[in-house]
């Protein structure tokens, strides 16, 4: 098995793009539209009535210009459409890149949206000059009950074309298009027209969409990952020589992020995160945590005995907190032993799991004690126990109270088969039983990275080299008697007021969405 991990990331769903002033010149027609219709009305713009006019819809202008002038917000709203779908229809110009761009997502087959707060008859102008058969779905201000900045608009084009909004991209070139989008979940790309637009933390701000390609918009949604391992050290790693720049070497070359450990033998977790530079913390003499993050609780019993469970929070660059913990069950009676040697039945296997199963609950309950409802969970650990998702004859009752907790096997998650992808990690050195009888040992999967709340990219189970078997084992590259095993999650916006699936939108009132017939695909 090799060390090193490639994840699966998560494909860029769509793209949806505001019209004025991003795809077409038409914000300047705008607001020369706006400025010539206030002029009639004694008021000369400024640039600090941009915020009132720029990214605006005509009733939103209309009726702030008729508060500050006096007229009518109705004859004036009139008056504006009049004027921009005149100067839409004589001086429309695409923005630089804006084609070019828009022929590349076709030919790559990612679906666009056209959103724009808009009228319908000046988006279906715009659509002609463009090509409607650039746009899978259009939204504009009439088909929903509220424009931006409100993210209906953003929510109603990613409900129509069943993708989720964390998985798009917006391409906007106002403050108030921004606002949409980034409360509808989407990754901004901001390119300003008139007015400059701030670049912030998960905003991406570039002077031109000719800077824009398919492979740049796929890179601003690529998940933020974290890689978390559980991996029992054997004593330490006391049975090999130079184990602990055997176990550096592995969380290098692994990119781990966080390591989960089990028989830690007192003072490998501190020893391994001070040669790291890492945050670490030990709990009795057998569990700890190492993480390149900043640890900012600490959860469970600090003095936890040889087996149980213990948990850290962690805080990650993005803001957001994940509870990472690292358990160790008994170890006897070992079930596969049970069933391979002595052939007891799948009955009086799960009876035999009793303190295991209390070890387990009581893990459970102090990680639901700790939980709040934003901060995911990942529970790491050498169970020694197998998966009730291994053995079809066996509920291996462990496992399946952590899955009825809501967690989630990551490995079996990237892997269902257990025939074609069994994952074992007991054991890479027990070849036979140390008996002497010379039985071959039960190869089995006891050690599990759980989760809830996380999205798996990757998951595998690991080991450096080619190990001699006991007892010759000093020599060996891998310094455990375990497989490791490294999980690979996307990692949630911290906010949270990101939506979540977009089908949930579907009863909410005001959400329709305007498809293009000429050009007909899904996502």
């Amino acid at each position: 098995m090799t060390l090193r991990t490639t994840s699966r990331r998560l494909p860029l769903q769509a793209v949806l793009f505001d019209m004025d002033g991003t795809l077409v010149d038409t914000e300047r027609l705008w607001w020369e539209a706006v400025e010539q219709v206030a002029d009639g009305l004694g008021r000369r713009l400024t640039g600090a009535d941009q915020p009132e006019v720029l990214g605006r819809p005509v009733e939103y202008t209309a009726a702030w210009l008729g508060q500050v002038t006096g007229a009518g917000a109705r004859e004036i709203a009139t008056e504006l459409h009049r004027e921009f779908a005149h100067r839409v229809r004589t001086g429309i110009v695409p923005r630089p890149g804006a084609l070019r761009l828009l022929g590349e997502l076709v030919r790559e087959g990612v679906p666009t949206a056209l959103v724009t707060a808009s009228p319908r008859a000046v988006a279906d102008t715009v659509l002609a000059a463009l090509g409607a058969e650039h746009f899978a779905v259009s939204v504009t201000a009439d088909d929903t009950e509220h424009t931006k900045p409100a993210p209906d608009p953003y929510l109603a084009a990613c409900r129509a074309l069943g993708v989720d909004p964390a998985a798009c991209v917006a391409v906007e070139d106002t403050e108030t298009g921004v606002a949409s989008a980034e409360a509808a979940g989407c990754a901004v790309l901001a390119v300003p027209s008139l007015a400059p637009i701030d670049s912030v933390p998960g905003r991406t701000v570039l002077t031109s969409l000719e800077e824009v390609t398919p492979a740049r918009l796929r890179a601003m949604v690529a998940p933020r990952e974290l890689r978390v391992m559980s991996w029992n050290l054997w004593y330490g790693g006391t049975k090999v020589d130079d184990h602990r720049e055997k176990q550096l070497k592995v969380i290098a070359e692994t990119g781990a992020d966080v390591v989960g450990l089990q028989e830690t033998h007192d003072t490998s977790a501190q020893e391994l995160a001070e040669a790291l530079g890492w945050h670490h913390h030990r709990a009795g003499e057998n569990l700890g945590v190492i993480s390149r993050y900043p640890i900012t609780a600490r959860h469970g019993d600090p003095d936890v005995g040889f087996y149980g469970g213990t948990g850290v929070r962690v805080r990650l660059d993005g803001g957001q907190e994940v509870d990472i913990w690292s358990a160790h069950l008994d170890y006897t009676p070992y079930g596969p032993y049970e069933a391979r040697f002595d052939g007891l039945p799948a009955a009086e296997l799960i009876a035999h799991e009793g303190v295991r199963l209390e070890q387990m609950r009581e893990i459970l309950r102090r990680i639901t004690e700790s939980a709040t409802e934003a901060v995911p969970v990942v529970l790491v650990g050498d169970f020694n126990a197998p998966s009730h998702l291994d053995w079809p004859d066996v509920e291996w009752p462990v496992t399946r109270a952590a899955e009825e907790a809501g967690l989630r096997d990551s490995y079996r998650e990237a892997h269902p088969d257990p025939v074609r992808e069994p994952g074992h990690t007991w054991s890479p050195v027990h070849v036979q039983h140390e008996d002497g009888s010379g039985r071959p040992e039960p190869q089995d999967r006891i050690d599990f990275v759980l989760h809830r709340g996380l999205s798996v990219l990757d998951s595998r189970a690991l080991v450096t080299g080619t190990p001699r078997p006991w007892p010759d084992v000093a020599g060996n590259d891998w310094p455990s008697d375990h497989a490791a095993v490294m999980t690979t999650f996307a990692v949630p916006r911290a906010d949270p007021s990101d939506p979540s699936d977009p089908s949930e939108l579907a009863d909410r009132p005001g959400t329709s969405a305007h498809r293009t017939e000429s050009r007909s695909r899904k996502p």
